[in-house]
């Protein structure tokens, strides 16, 4: 099913502004700029980052030795820039393997041109073609753009944990979990799960 599900990309587009894009899984020759990318987050959102971005190690073995079945890591791509990272995590079994989680990051200069709506559209579709029944995003609440970018595309809240998680200053936040249920193509239904 993931071959179905990539077999697509790369693909065209158009943000908002007109900005031409193009949507596609990470490769092997991603490394420097990905990293580039992930340092361009403003520190403030860096803090909820769960891996140190700092070590180069890491964006290294991202790109040299990605498990796809796992994370699936679509970028988006104004020329050779990265603007946009929205990644697609699984469970290979257990009682949540129909259930994914979603992350996503834009670059500071390409927010409000609907980057991180693209990417999750992307996703959402990739998602289904996998069978994953459910969809999660875990957000600290201060994101409140996020948060309704996310409504807008049919997440609702699950809940959300007050003063629950701490940033990497040990600041709490409170942790929003916002979930939307997959209509699945009944030619897909029962794959995955």
């Amino acid at each position: 099913m993931l071959e179905l599900a990539l077999e697509k990309y790369p693909i065209s587009l158009k943000l908002r502004d007109g900005t031409p894009v193009t949507v596609r899984p990470l490769n092997k020759r991603d490394e420097a700029k990905l990293h580039k990318f992930f340092l361009a987050v403003p520190e403030e959102e860096r803090l909820f980052i769960k891996q140190p971005i700092y070590e180069r190690k890491m964006f290294h073995d991202w790109c040299r030795h990605p498990d796809f079945e796992r994370n699936l890591p679509l970028l988006m791509l104004h020329g050779s820039k990265i603007i946009g990272e929205a990644t697609l995590h699984q469970r290979a079994g257990g009682w949540k393997r129909h259930i994914g989680l979603i992350g996503v990051l834009t670059h500071p200069g390409y927010r409000g041109r609907d980057v991180a709506k693209i990417l999750v559209e992307e996703q959402v579709q990739i998602a289904r073609i996998l069978g994953l029944r459910k969809l999660e995003a875990e957000l600290n609440g201060e994101r409140k753009v996020a948060i309704r970018a996310l409504e807008d595309l049919g997440f609702t809240r699950l809940m959300c944990l007050e003063d629950y998680v701490l940033d990497m200053k040990a600041v709490s936040h409170d942790l929003i979990l916002m979930g939307m249920n997959l209509k699945v193509d009944e030619e897909y239904a029962g794959v995955g799960g």
